[in-house]
């Protein structure tokens, strides 16, 4: 079964950079590196062969993983977004109601996710327990060190 992950154009477009790179630039580089160990004799002890071979299996998974995310994709219009309560490409401050530390974070799909660049999945324990909230709100949320608390400061596009 598929899941609709919903991005923004720039993301979608970082995605089928990625997949174009994928199929024209590393597959056929595996392929000549298959083709080199293959060239060298004895293909049950060639480790070269089997290296290159698994590497092959990893990169045909990764691509086909992609092509699914890919047409399983959605462009969303951030500008017929609601931004009265958090969703999917809110940026949001948020407090921690213990240490009164603030964090700004923009809520994007998985394969967008950069938590140093304050890019944070929507599937995470603290994205889902942001998602609609609103202004004010506390949000109680389990993460893995136990219960946290965030006050909702802001929320924009």
């Amino acid at each position: 079964m598929s899941n609709i992950s919903y991005y923004s154009e720039e993301g979608l477009k970082k995605l089928k950079e990625e997949l174009l790179h994928l199929e024209q630039v590393e597959r056929p580089r595996v392929t000549q590196e298959i083709a080199d160990a293959r060239d060298k004799g004895d293909l049950s002890e060639n480790a070269e062969y089997h290296a290159a071979k698994e590497e092959q299996s990893h990169l045909e998974t990764k691509i086909a993983k992609l092509k699914n995310v890919i047409a399983n994709a959605r462009i969303i219009d951030e500008s017929q977004l609601d931004t009265s309560k958090i969703l999917i490409h809110s940026k949001v401050k948020i407090k921690n109601v213990a240490s009164g530390m603030s964090f700004q974070y923009t809520l994007v799909a998985d394969s967008e996710t950069d938590v140093r660049n304050g890019k944070l999945s929507v599937n995470s324990p603290i994205g889902k327990g942001l998602l609609g909230k609103q202004v004010g709100d506390i949000a109680e949320i389990q993460v893995p060190n136990g219960l946290m608390s965030f006050e909702i400061i802001e929320i924009s596009r």
